[in-house]
């Protein structure tokens, strides 16, 4: 079992707080690469490719499967946001979008977050 799985296993999904919760209100140092109102994008502290960086709302939606119908337009906010970040970022070749949803997801943190992965060739299947 990797360690991002073995995390998923431990993690609390119905924790109210998370380290982005934490990171959103500055409690723990993260250098943006992008924010607005709605959401932040920063470099992942665990690479998983050469260009690898989440973009997370501000609002706490636990997972993707937790959205609801209000969500809508914040999720294609977030996909918007990732498309331009991964253009500035140099992923004008490709990239990959990663959203992990519960524990067979390897969901780890409890907060919704975009996995933009690029800068090398994405192998297929993904996992």
């Amino acid at each position: 079992m990797s360690d991002e799985v073995a995390k998923a296993q431990a993690a609390d999904a119905a924790a109210n707080d998370t380290i982005f919760g934490k990171i959103l209100r500055g409690e723990i140092p993260a250098k943006f690469i992008y924010e607005d109102d709605k959401c932040v994008a920063f470099n992942d502290v665990n690479p998983q490719a050469p260009v690898h960086f989440l973009v997370i709302p501000r609002k706490p939606i636990s997972q993707l499967s937790k959205a609801s119908e209000e969500d809508e337009a914040l999720l294609g906010h977030l996909m918007l946001v990732g498309k331009k970040v991964a253009v500035e970022q140099g992923l004008e070749e490709g990239y990959r979008v990663v959203i992990n949803d519960g524990k067979n997801g390897a969901q780890s943190v409890y907060h919704l977050h975009l996995h933009f992965l690029g800068g090398r060739q994405m192998q297929w299947p993904p996992g």
